[in-house]
């Protein structure tokens, strides 16, 4: 039990810090409804950004504690926080309102379980008509560098490392860090599969009033959290 308890104790200190941050889940709330079935690699994308960032500030403060204001660099990454998620909210609001008139027809997916259902696509010269999904590509990029900033903000995560100076071996300070590591990604990957999957269910369902309504309520949670994280920091 002795072996594995910092192990676990970071775990758990990750999982709380994760999940008990409402800006963390905002940030990815809106990449995971776009991106559905992929909605896990937006949750991993956004904690090894968060990984990198803590990493990041807190090399700056080993090394230079003295001489770079790490407070002011933690209170405007907060600042920053909050204005990145009411960009995100004001992302989805254009995305769900955005009047463009697009063509669409119906037509059947015959892999699997067949499905009719309507795509917007262009027409060209060729006989022959594809279409292409979403690139997701670019909701992975954009989580990355959230929760890097994420990671940047708020003196809070050095108190989260705490025990780590409690610890009597060096070994036992890396099992901590590793296992704070691994309850940031688990935590995140698993808030983004579920936000994923209903998303996902709902498009599945071609229930594009829910859909919206999704879409909608969590362009809502970033840009209400984006507003009182800029005000209170």
């Amino acid at each position: 039990m002795e072996l594995t308890f910092p192990l676990f104790a970071g775990i758990i200190a990750a999982v709380l810090h994760v999940i008990s941050g409402p800006d963390h889940l905002a940030a990815v709330t809106p990449f995971a409804i776009e991106s559905k079935k992929k909605a896990w690699k937006v949750g991993l994308f956004w904690g090894i950004g968060h990984l990198l960032g803590m990493l990041s500030i807190g090399v700056l403060f080993l090394f230079f504690k003295e001489l770079i204001p790490i407070e002011k660099i933690s209170e405007h990454s907060e600042q920053f926080v909050g204005v990145i998620l009411i960009g995100l909210g004001l992302w989805i609001f254009l995305k769900i309102f955005k009047a463009e008139k697009k063509h669409k027809h119906t037509h059947i997916h015959a892999q699997n379980n067949p499905i009719i259902h309507e795509h917007p696509h262009k027409h060209t010269s060729e006989k022959v008509h594809t279409h292409a999904h979403p690139n997701l590509k670019q909701g992975n990029i954009a989580s990355l560098s959230v929760g890097f900033i994420h990671g940047l903000a708020g003196v809070a995560h050095f108190l989260l490392f705490l025990p780590v100076i409690g610890f009597t071996s060096m070994l036992d300070s890396s099992k901590y860090i590793i296992g704070f590591g691994i309850g940031t990604l688990i935590a995140m990957i698993s808030f983004a599969m579920v936000v994923g999957k209903v998303a996902d269910f709902s498009k599945q369902d071609h229930n594009e009033t829910f859909f919206k309504g999704i879409r909608l309520a969590g362009g809502l949670f970033a840009f209400i959290i984006g507003i009182y994280w800029v005000i209170a920091n």
